[in-house]
């Protein structure tokens, strides 16, 4: 056995090792810092949201399977990188919908966003113009179409829009959001009626959130998040000011089970600029919609909050992007929640994808500067990928970098997707 020789270290060895960072003293800025990927904010923002509010935005329908499968298609994707290429710099930017986005990424419309945290939809619209990507207002959401734009003149504004059984009231937004000056309209199709939110449900959820012996106890915990609440505006809606029930209950009271095609066609001519259509699970109805002339479509499966077993868009999107990707623009949401993700979808042939729950958990763990962070984290998990797969831009992607790796077949023995 060989002795170690051992000696008193000299201080000026000592020095260079003992450099104490200086200590951040913004309780939201070092909570941030503790974050390093999306799943970080999720767990941050769980503890800081009431169980309600969370379960809004972490749940999905039923038992939630089609969530888990979506989040587990990603994960079942294998990469082949190229090595020996020039990766100094990398450019993440591209044209979509006519206009360039710095990012294969935007905001996704979310409902009753300031439930998750009282900055709300502003604090996304703020931090899509500073990072030259679109945000996107749900007819669900909690600022004003106005206000978003206030928040965001200069960049990528769109409306999402639910068909309600009030068609006056419905196109009453559409002209509201074509006057501010929104750019691309994106119309929702798989919501007949409301899908079964359990967790919704069983926390009775409601709007505005009422306080019971239930939620006081949860509050306890979470005292900052009440005291914001109730100590700034009052929630308002796009669509109402206030509503008895729960939120399943108010959904299937708006929602129209009788749009058709044809209601898709009457609102193409209403809308002057860019329209897309999202909610698309199968070929043969991207096929019908891209034949009704529309701008894009976004393959979704509403974040698994509507139909239960519903198929994974990512599964779905090399042969729909095969079939129709040189007559429409291919979008993609649901499950992402890495930029690797990102990256994945774009090799298969997706021209931009949408983020909403990684934006939602952000925001519940630190407002605006906790969007920026869920943004930063996604930019360079894109940026990173992309050196490691050997591209410098998105268009040098491809299906040959990327492998989906099936865990389930269909009945009739066809891969799914």
């Amino acid at each position: 056995m060989v002795a170690v020789n051992r000696r008193v270290p000299r201080p000026r060895e000592l020095a260079p090792l003992l450099q104490f960072r200086r200590p951040t003293l913004n309780r939201t800025e070092r909570r941030l810092q503790t974050a390093f990927t999306i799943e970080d904010l999720r767990r941050i923002a769980k503890r800081r949201t009431p169980k309600a509010a969370f379960d809004y935005t972490d749940g999905a329908a039923e038992d939630e399977l089609s969530l888990a499968r979506a989040r587990q298609a990603f994960r079942d994707i294998e990469f082949h990188p190229t090595i020996l290429r020039n990766v100094a710099t990398v450019d993440t930017s591209r044209t979509v919908l006519g206009d360039t986005v710095a990012q294969p990424f935007g905001i996704a419309p979310t409902g009753f966003t300031r439930l998750m945290h009282t900055e709300g939809e502003i604090a996304g619209a703020r931090v899509a113009a500073r990072a030259g990507i679109p945000f996107s207002l749900s007819t669900l959401g909690t600022a004003s179409i106005e206000d978003v734009k206030a928040a965001n003149p200069h960049g990528r504004n769109w409306f999402q829009l639910y068909m309600w059984k009030d068609r006056d009231r419905s196109m009453a937004l559409v002209k509201r959001a074509a006057a501010a000056g929104f750019d691309t309209l994106l119309v929702t199709v798989d919501v007949p009626v409301a899908g079964a939110r359990l967790r919704d449900s069983r926390n009775g959820m409601s709007i505005p959130p009422t306080l019971t012996l239930r939620t006081v106890l949860d509050a306890l915990p979470r005292a900052r998040w009440w005291f914001d609440l109730l100590s700034t505006e009052p929630l308002a809606f796009a669509s109402l000011d206030r509503w008895p029930g729960t939120v399943a209950e108010y959904l299937d009271t708006m929602f129209d089970p009788t749009v058709t095609f044809e209601d898709l066609a009457w609102i193409k001519k209403q809308w002057p600029n860019r329209l897309v259509v999202k909610g698309i699970q199968t070929l043969e109805d991207a096929r019908a919609v891209v034949e009704l002339g529309v701008d894009g479509i976004v393959l979704s499966n509403h974040g698994g909050r509507q139909l239960d077993r519903a198929p994974v868009p990512f599964h779905l999107l090399p042969h729909i992007a095969r079939e129709l990707g040189k007559d429409t623009e291919v979008l993609l949401d649901t499950g992402i929640m890495s930029g690797a993700d990102v990256v994945a979808a774009a090799a298969l042939g997706a021209r931009f994808t949408l983020v909403g729950r990684a934006y939602l958990y952000g925001l519940m763990a630190g407002g605006e500067a906790g969007v920026a962070r869920a943004v930063e984290i996604l930019s360079s998990q894109v940026s990173r990928t992309m050196r490691l797969l050997g591209v410098t831009s998105l268009d040098e992607l491809g299906p040959h970098h990327v492998t989906q790796l099936h865990r389930f077949t269909r009945g009739d023995s066809r891969p799914v997707g």
